[in-house]
């Protein structure tokens, strides 16, 4: 008999929200059987933060698998050349001078008769070197300062903006030409001195926009509302929340300060023999390109395979860090 009046209806809605009910438990619940023998949904998925998600995506970015692979070669001839490369990079035989591929020196011979494959591969130390303590120097001072001045505001904001704008001012070559022709010293530290003087501001506002962001978020409202000092919503609400963009633009940065180091190095004011570096050896055979092109082939080719792969790298983790780019 079909329900008639007030009650029959009322009886029709609930068998009508019981069947809509049971369907939509099925659906959440999958296959039968899926959710147990007590029907209850199985357990949520834990929500990832904002690192792990990262690196959740960066395992799966075969841009960020090559350019890490790349990345750690180097780091490890760098650190133990010998691995991969028997021979005194110094060592020098004028016989030799200009010639070309022989068993044993796969690069050949370069102007002074030294194994340009062994030279290549202990190049990767200097610049390397230069590249992380120059990035590492920056990043830190930038950090520091842009984020001081990003959270406190008032004069110290102002102060560091127009110190910003005078070194933006300086061209870096030109710069280079000027501060390094009056050093003598022949290691790396004169020139990741340099890099760090002239890198700190990009670093500073990228590090100074992102705590403005960063502090203006509810959290750290709330966590000024509960009485929490300044230090503690800088190191513990604001940094960590903060640290993304600047860890992306420094890890771009890196190549870009290899690359430097390698033009100052060419133009006779950077990394100064004995020292061995692929900008010097750039340089030596600039002027032999005709008569032995493989002198400037195999250190300009390592040079822009290492600028490659940071830059990739810089790439992949701002993609993985930036949910807009997903």
């Amino acid at each position: 008999m079909s329900p008639t009046g007030q009650g029959g209806a009322m009886d029709l809605a609930l068998q009508e929200a019981e069947s809509v009910e049971g369907v939509t438990v099925a659906k959440e619940s999958g296959p039968a059987g899926a959710a147990g023998p007590a029907g209850a949904a199985g357990p949520r998925e834990k929500a990832r933060s904002l690192w792990s998600d990262a690196w959740h995506q960066l395992r799966r970015n075969p841009v960020f698998i090559v350019s890490a692979l790349i990345i750690l070669f180097l780091v490890v001839i760098s650190v133990w050349p010998q691995l991969i490369a028997s021979g005194d990079p110094l060592q020098c035989d004028l016989s030799k001078s200009q010639q070309g591929s022989a068993p044993g020196h796969p690069f050949g011979y370069d102007t002074q008769g030294c194994d340009v494959y062994t030279r290549t591969v202990y190049g990767a130390r200097a610049s390397i070197t230069v590249g992380i303590c120059a990035t590492v120097g920056a990043a830190l001072l930038g950090s520091v300062l842009g984020g001081l001045a990003g959270f406190f505001g008032g004069w110290g904001d102002s102060l560091l903006s127009r110190v910003a704008d005078i070194f933006f001012g300086i061209p870096v070559v030109l710069g280079g030409l000027v501060f390094l022709s009056v050093v003598t010293s022949t290691t790396v530290w004169p020139v990741v001195g340099f890099i760090v003087l002239l890198g700190w501001p990009q670093l500073a506002r990228i590090a100074r926009g992102s705590v403005i962001t960063a502090k203006q978020n509810d959290y750290v409202q709330a966590a000024r509302a509960l009485g929490a000092g300044n230090g503690r919503m800088l190191l513990r609400h604001v940094a960590p929340n903060a640290v993304a963009p600047v860890i992306v633009v420094a890890t771009i940065a890196l190549g870009t300060y290899i690359s430097l180091e390698a033009t100052l190095s060419f133009l006779g004011v950077g990394l100064r023999p004995p020292t061995v570096s692929w900008g010097i050896d750039i340089s030596n055979a600039a002027t032999q390109i005709r008569n032995a092109p493989h002198m400037l082939l195999w250190p300009a080719g390592a040079l822009s395979l290492t600028v490659l792969a940071f830059i990739m790298l810089g790439d992949a983790v701002r993609d993985a860090l930036d949910p807009k780019l997903r």
